[in-house]
């Protein structure tokens, strides 16, 4: 299995897709990576050699933030929005929506599937003696 910035690429899919496994990386920086390297994208992982895998860590780590450097960088913008108080550094702080998306329906994932329904509010009468 080849490893590349850390991370075990899968050998039974193409190189193009088996990049994307690391943080960072996406099928559109894949293939610019591999045009750079001049590795045909539909070629198995497996079929790569190692001087092929050297020219391909060569161009990550040389051009890119990956894994645990851009995880950082990520939270530390993160940090900064908390402490300069702004409005998105509060919504990260309540585990809200930051972008601007709207919160009466549709916001399930970012709170974590909570489903709150009221009933009419009215109890049932309490049983006769």
């Amino acid at each position: 299995m080849p490893r590349i910035a850390g991370v075990n690429i899968p050998e039974n899919k193409q190189i193009e897709i088996a990049l994307t496994y690391v943080y960072g990386i996406g099928r559109f920086l894949s293939n610019k990576i591999l045009s750079q390297a001049k590795i045909e994208p539909g070629r198995p992982a497996s079929k790569l050699t190692s001087e092929d895998l050297s020219k391909l860590r060569e161009i990550i780590e040389r051009n890119y933030r990956i894994e645990g450097e851009l995880r950082r960088e990520k939270m530390m913008n993160i940090k900064r929005l908390k402490e300069i108080g702004c409005y998105r550094g509060g919504r990260h702080i309540r585990g809200l929506p930051v972008r601007g998306q709207r919160t009466q329906t549709n916001t399930r994932t970012i709170r974590g599937n909570v489903r709150r329904t009221v009933g009419s509010g009215r109890r049932k009468a309490a049983e006769k003696t």
